[in-house]
């Protein structure tokens, strides 16, 4: 149960409590956010769809520009935890059976960063907007590697998505379309050890980004084999949003939206850390 630490803060060190999980786990928290899907569906629906939609624009407006593409949809899907943060809202309030609506996602996006003016430890918002940034930056040095690495092994030059399906994924020898998933593995790996749960943390308690990112790395460190399934998961759901020609994402975003925040309620207890709507 949550003790009350308003006058004795957790030490400047201090970590919330890490949980260990089953094998199978990760699979009820897709059960869970189903359910949340189906009591809060038109505003769950709506952040699928906007994250469709903008990937759709992306496409459009790159559909002949391989990298243009590649660059910006790897930046929009790594960042998406950020984009996720109102789902994660709904996912809380519908936990402790509280109102959910419109009203709910523009609070979390316009108030929240109001509530700890003169907090050190918490920045609200601007603890999210540095997390988003540090999440780009790892998006777009993963694109300059992947581009150096084709541009230095593919026998033809790559410009456009048809190219790279012809010459790269559909090649018969495939060693370069290997070389590039494992390529893509590694450096994925740290992003995701990084990013399970940080979002939903900062979200729910004052600490700060890093505190946050050590959280993610312990949850991982602490539980690898179901970590491992719950990345393979998010991998395959999201391969198939967005080898629906984006149409997927309407669904997959939000049901991964919802799903993290169960993950993060099943693997942290941060009770001792002071709530953010406190």
């Amino acid at each position: 149960m949550p003790t009350s630490h308003g006058s004795h803060p957790p030490p400047s060190l201090a970590l919330p409590q890490v949980r260990s999980i089953g094998l199978l786990q990760p699979l009820s928290w897709l059960g869970r956010a189903l359910r949340d899907m189906a009591r809060a569906p038109l505003l769950s629906l709506a952040h699928g769809l906007f994250l469709a939609v903008l990937g759709a624009v992306i496409v459009a407006l790159g559909h002949n520009r391989f990298w243009f593409v590649a660059g910006t949809l790897s930046g929009f899907l790594i960042v998406g935890p950020v984009v996720a943060t109102s789902l994660y809202a709904i996912s809380r309030a519908l936990e402790r059976g509280e109102p959910v609506g419109l009203g709910l996602v523009w609070q979390t996006w316009t108030r929240w960063q109001s509530s700890h003016v003169g907090q050190v430890q918490h920045q609200g918002y601007w603890s999210l907007v540095r997390f988003g940034l540090l999440l780009a930056l790892a998006g777009t040095g993963w694109v300059a590697i992947s581009a150096s690495l084709i541009y230095t092994m593919s026998p033809v030059r790559i410009d456009t998505p048809m190219d790279f399906l012809r010459h790269v994924v559909l090649d018969r020898d495939g060693a370069l379309f290997a070389i590039w998933l494992a390529l893509g593995s590694f450096l994925a790996a740290p992003i995701f050890a990084s990013s399970v749960v940080a979002m939903p943390l900062l979200l729910d308690r004052r600490i700060s980004v890093s505190r946050a990112v050590l959280t993610s790395w312990a949850v991982v460190l602490a539980n690898p084999v179901p970590m491992a399934l719950w990345a393979a998961l998010v991998v395959m759901l999201t391969l198939l949003g967005v080898g629906t020609l984006l149409v997927g994402l309407v669904v997959v975003m939000p049901l991964l939206g919802h799903a993290s925040w169960h993950a993060y309620r099943d693997l942290v207890d941060a009770s001792a850390f002071a709530p953010v709507d406190a």
